[in-house]
């Protein structure tokens, strides 16, 4: 997976960006306070965007840290992501900030990937390559109520860039609720060549039953239309997990965040990612990416009533209800709901194209902390000191 780290390629320079280095110009960096740590961060207020990096090509954007300090969720998903490429004038990645770094909700959990990582729950990490020809402009944007303090480091190299290469592309949809019967999209509307890498999805579980993920993730490629070319098997089985799913990270995919009160079987709210790496997921013409909205339901002994209210709201979905099995069980199955779904899609592409902008208001609405969720220490701290 990775090349060959003894190879010196001296075709390749170095630069980094960050407030110590606004523009990643070669010996310029830790000007502030005699260099003695002078420009570590920068308070960003609120309704401000602010550039990060822009930066002539072409090279490639190799790394990038950030953090912010911790608040509510609904302040952390107010922060947003955007990159341009070259001469657009509208993003190719419109994304919440930590949904960037493979969490959604604006909950920070502490896991690592083969790409993302958020190390102790407050280093956000990402390691995309993310070419570019002549020129990529990184924003954020504070649309929330308060200011932040905002501390990161963009890593690149600066090198030729083939046009075989893809521009990374991240687009952020969200249903809340989504529709009976039409399956959520996760990735649509990207023109080819290009890789589906992957996604960063988010789950609120919010209709009744008792699991919520038997949907299968459908990609339809290249022309597909009424049947995808890859169909799998249900939610937790595109995770790489099986027989429901709690929290757990692994390189390419996993679920870190679990948000549940003790004991409950069904979460408040679930966010996994599953990185296509050893998998390609190639396509020439169009893409798109779903998956279902499909669960599981069960009524014991007793249960008839509970049965027909629930199925006149979730019709059964596969082959409809197990009935008598096991013996005294009034039913069983598959059943169609309706969840608060929303999902990255990060896709190379070759050409650089506009995806539509993250509506923070959307973004930001019902994330908010659970009566058993609590501010961490450091949230506490800040806090009091205003």
């Amino acid at each position: 997976m990775f090349p060959d780290l003894s190879h010196i390629d001296l075709s390749r320079e170095t630069r980094s960006i960050s407030f110590e280095n606004p523009t990643g110009a070669r010996g310029a960096g830790g000007r502030e306070a005699g260099g003695r740590k002078g420009a570590a961060f920068r308070r960003i207020e609120a309704e401000e965007r602010v550039v990060l990096a822009d930066i002539a090509g072409p090279g490639v954007v190799r790394h990038i840290w950030l953090t912010v300090p911790p608040a509510p969720p609904e302040a952390m998903r107010a922060l947003l992501l955007e990159v341009t490429y070259d001469d657009l004038t509208t993003p190719s990645v419109s994304v919440p900030l930590l949904d960037f770094f493979g969490v959604p909700h604006g909950r920070p959990v502490a896991y690592a990937s083969v790409l993302t990582t958020m190390q102790e729950a407050r280093g956000f990490n990402a390691y995309f390559p993310m070419p570019f020809r002549r020129r990529v402009r990184i924003e954020i944007v504070n649309a929330g109520p308060r200011f932040v303090n905002l501390y990161f480091q963009v890593d690149l190299t600066l090198e030729e860039v083939s046009s075989e290469h893809g521009l990374l592309h991240v687009s952020w949809r969200r249903e809340n609720p989504t529709v009976l019967r039409r399956d959520f999209v996760i990735a649509a509307g990207f023109e080819g060549p290009g890789r589906f890498l992957g996604c960063c999805v988010g789950v609120r579980p919010i209709d009744a039953g008792t699991w919520y993920g038997e949907g299968e993730v459908k990609m339809y490629l290249d022309g597909d239309s009424d049947l995808p070319t890859v169909c799998g098997t249900g939610l937790e089985d595109y995770v790489g997990t099986a027989w429901g799913m709690g929290a757990h990270a692994a390189p390419f995919a996993g679920a870190p965040l679990d948000v549940r009160r003790d004991g409950a079987f069904m979460p408040d709210y679930v966010g996994f990612y599953r990185w296509h790496v050893p998998d390609p997921v190639v396509f020439r013409e169009d893409l798109r990416v779903t998956i279902q909205q499909i669960g599981y339901a069960m009524f014991g002994a007793g249960g008839e009533a509970e049965l027909e209210a629930y199925a006149r709201t979730n019709p059964p979905a596969g082959h409809g209800w197990v009935r008598d099995d096991p013996p005294g069980m009034v039913a069983r199955g598959l059943a169609e709901r309706r969840d608060d779904y929303c999902a990255a899609a990060f896709v190379y592409c070759r050409e650089a194209q506009p995806v539509p902008r993250v509506d923070p208001a959307i973004a930001a609405a019902d994330v908010a902390r659970c009566d058993y969720e609590h501010a961490g220490a450091i949230e506490q701290l800040l806090a009091l000191e205003g």
